[in-house]
């Protein structure tokens, strides 16, 4: 038997340390360490501690584990709609839509939203069209922020942006108005800037890997994004 181990695993314990704690300074098994320790009582104090630690540790792995599950599943998507790109372009509207994306959309990769801001009511129509014949998403998904000058602030705005964007008024967020110092609308057709949301993070890297399979067609790749947990 280890005597020199057990006195110093006893002398942990009753200090309060944790089964995982001591397994990290002396190297035996799990069952023996039980043994050994079997008579060590334990303060309420301690064994708060302990309960504490363990419920910590617990966390830590699970959010590990759930960081390397949304690593794996990025990769996983991002990996097939690249392999996907070339089939895609078959339809007309994809490439269009795909580098209007990659100029006016959002790619940040901390939130993975899918988002496209436009004040041309023509580049929001159409994107409009590509999100539901290219991307697939149902109506009850989008969301509509606007965000106007206050002295283009009237009733009308909400409803403008709704026909042309056939997305219900109760799937708008509330208005973005900015103050101006202007006094006079230099451009009386000017209805301020749409925002179609789609609150989804696996069609966001969907379209990221469409774009990576543009870049890699066209021998283009200088970064390529970071999906970090």
């Amino acid at each position: 038997m280890k005597i020199a181990e057990k006195i110093i695993a006893i002398k942990l314990r009753g200090q309060g340390r944790s089964y995982s704690e001591i397994l990290k300074i002396i190297k035996v098994s799990k069952s023996t360490l039980s043994l050994w320790l079997k008579n060590v009582k334990l303060s309420l104090a301690q064994q708060r501690r302990i309960y504490h630690t363990l419920k910590q540790n617990n966390a830590h792995r699970l959010a590990k584990k759930k960081q390397q599950i949304k690593r794996d599943l990025t990769k996983k998507i991002i990996n097939e709609s690249m392999r996907e790109y070339g089939q895609m372009t078959r339809n007309e509207l994809f490439l269009p839509g795909l580098m209007i994306y990659w100029a006016e959309g959002d790619k940040t990769t901390a939130n993975e939203m899918v988002k496209v801001s436009n004040s041309d009511p023509a580049m929001i129509k159409f994107m409009m069209r590509w999100f539901r014949e290219i991307c697939k998403v149902p109506e009850d998904k989008f969301r509509i922020a606007l965000h106007i000058h206050s002295l283009h602030c009237n009733g009308d705005t909400k409803e403008f942006w709704a026909n042309v964007t056939r997305v219900p008024l109760i799937q708008f967020h509330k208005t973005q108005i900015k103050q101006t110092t202007l006094k006079h609308r230099k451009n009386p057709l000017y209805n301020g800037t749409c925002s179609i949301r789609v609150y989804d993070k696996n069609l966001f890297r969907k379209i990221m890997g469409w774009k990576l399979g543009f870049q890699k067609k066209y021998n283009l790749f200088n970064t390529t994004p970071s999906f970090n947990g």
